[in-house]
């Protein structure tokens, strides 16, 4: 299903991309979230490849990409990320980072601006995802908890594999997960050794791109999309630092797969606001 339209990029000697280009018009390119793959973001390549141009990445050392020793980390992500645009010559993209997704684009507007942007989608994470006061601020959990899963849950593929179990079924999803369904998001996430999954999740943990979320709110339309179990926090945060962003509440933290209608729905509204003529 998901080799349709399927190339490499090479971003560098030894690392290539692998990326999904499929369907024409306004391009809209889509970034996966830590150690998850082009697949997870199938339901919208099946709905919005009719009326635009649909590339997604596989960032390095996920999924069908390159599994390097060096780069994992959201600096390179996000230079990778303009390298992808460059040799697909995408102008006026619309850029949807999903989780830790976001933090690769936060970091290409760090290194590029703006520029060859046409509006961003942010789903799902905050751009300072670590603070010492977690009841505050929107983050991914307590400090101690954050630790524990770096220290214990990324020394293996085993306990890499409880780690996304847990928090595929607690966190990503709000129904109860068929058998099929929950190996599916877990193999994903294990194409992506542990090893190099703990150091994009330090590189994560301790990114702060507050200052790129203002920015990027004041220069082109964006929407923020966060799910319903911090939806509180969430939105004070985002209206704090991206001021200017749209805010939408949906499902959990993989509302675009379980909730695809509603979301695509909300994204194509969002695109059509920007674009009237077309998507």
């Amino acid at each position: 299903m998901m080799n349709q339209g399927g190339k490499s990029i090479k971003v560098e000697p030894g690392v290539e991309l692998f990326i999904q280009d499929i369907g024409h018009g306004v391009p809209i390119v889509f970034i996966p979230g830590w150690t998850f793959t082009t697949e997870v973001f199938h339901k919208q390549v099946e709905y919005f490849q009719k009326t635009n141009r649909v590339i997604v990445i596989d960032p390095r050392s996920h999924g069908r990409s390159s599994i390097t020793m060096h780069g994992n980390d959201y600096a390179t992500h996000g230079a990778d990320l303009a390298k992808v645009m460059e040799a697909l010559e995408l102008k006026d993209v619309t850029l949807i980072g999903w989780s830790f997704g976001c933090l690769t684009m936060w970091e290409y507007i760090r290194q590029h601006g703006t520029q060859n942007i046409k509006s961003l989608v942010f789903i799902d994470l905050s751009a300072k995802p670590l603070s010492t006061n977690h009841e505050q601020d929107w983050v991914e959990g307590p400090l101690d908890e954050i630790a524990a899963a770096y220290n214990y849950y990324l020394r293996d593929s085993e306990k890499q594999r409880e780690f996304i179990s847990a928090y595929a079924t607690g966190v990503m999803v709000q129904r109860t997960l068929e058998e099929g369904e929950l190996s599916w998001i877990v193999e994903q996430s294990l194409k992506t050794p542990h090893y190099i999954a703990a150091n994009l999740f330090a590189s994560g943990m301790f990114s702060d791109y507050r200052e790129e979320a203002r920015l990027a709110s004041e220069a082109v339309p964006t929407l923020t999309v966060i799910a319903e179990h911090w939806a509180d926090t969430a939105k004070r945060f985002v209206e704090h630092h991206a001021p200017k962003s749209a805010i939408e509440v949906l499902g959990g933290h993989l509302m675009f797969w379980e909730h695809d209608e509603k979301f695509n729905q909300m994204l194509g509204q969002f695109m059509h606001a920007q674009n009237p003529a077309g998507a």
